[in-house]
């Protein structure tokens, strides 16, 4: 056993050895070698045709905070970027936008903000107002709806008052009465997003019609509902906020589109 563990050591260094010297053959050859492919990336800067170098960036991809909000602020005066992402985080859209600008002023697309840039695009746009940092929320009756609505495309839905308002960059264009899931199916609350559209989907689970609908959280969906249009309140759903005016559903169906903001709150 002894003999065999020292012959795996001395085959080892032997192997180590065999390699180095080959290194350094090719070495003497002119050829380099490498144990691996180093990977390539372009830069949008070189000093010398050699090194590269980036320029320090202010803000970029995973910033967060006010100085980010004006940023978007500025991008959104030159409708490179939607109100509705002026959200105080420097994401994907925001460097898409910021890519967009730096290419329109013939900067390399690097994706964030440095100096330069920032200089090219306070020289083009003015000063956010307090109005443009944080648009007021649309109201409705004299009464302010979720501030979430305030920007972008949203289906705002209060289930204090039962309505569902579709609301674009803050103007209330059309106005629906909704109902809701019982207690043990509760319509979830918070900010969500239209993930996908069926006109004349059939639940499989309940093997009920759900016409017009709007999915925006796993199976719970903005839809019409017979039922409701002939019970009114005296039901619920299981889940989906339903709607019981056909004409208007429609109507809203073929204007929503997948991504639009779908917001559930208590008033």
């Amino acid at each position: 056993m002894r003999w065999t563990r020292s012959a795996l050591i001395v085959r080892s260094v032997l192997a180590a050895a065999v390699t180095t010297a080959a290194i350094a053959g090719l070495a003497g050859s002119g050829i380099t070698a490498s144990a691996a492919p180093a990977e390539l990336k372009t830069v949008p800067f070189e000093v010398s045709g050699e090194l590269p170098i980036y320029p320090k960036a202010l803000w970029s991809n995973g910033s967060s905070g006010a100085s980010v909000r004006k940023v978007e602020a500025r991008l959104v005066q030159l409708k490179l970027l939607d109100k509705q992402y002026m959200d105080n985080s420097f994401g994907t859209l925001t460097r898409s936008a910021v890519k967009k600008f730096q290419s329109s002023k013939g900067i390399p697309p690097i994706g964030y903000v440095d100096q330069n840039t920032w200089t090219k695009l306070s020289a083009v746009t003015h000063e956010p107002t307090q109005a443009e940092l944080f648009p007021p929320a649309p109201v409705v009756n004299g009464k302010k709806l979720d501030a979430r609505c305030a920007t972008g495309v949203a289906l705002c839905i209060d289930k204090s008052t039962r309505k569902l308002r579709y609301v674009v960059d803050g103007v209330v264009k059309m106005q629906l009465d909704v109902r809701f899931g019982a207690q043990k199916t509760a319509t979830r609350e918070g900010g969500f997003t239209v993930g996908w559209k069926s006109r004349n989907h059939v639940s499989t689970l309940y093997d009920s019609p759900m016409p017009y609908a709007m999915f925006f959280s796993g199976g719970q969906a903005v839809h019409y509902s017979s039922d409701f249009a002939a019970r009114g309140y005296n039901g619920a759903s299981h889940g989906c906020v339903n709607v019981r005016d056909l004409a208007k559903i429609q109507a809203l169906f073929d204007q929503v589109k997948v991504g639009d903001k779908v917001i559930v709150y208590r008033s």
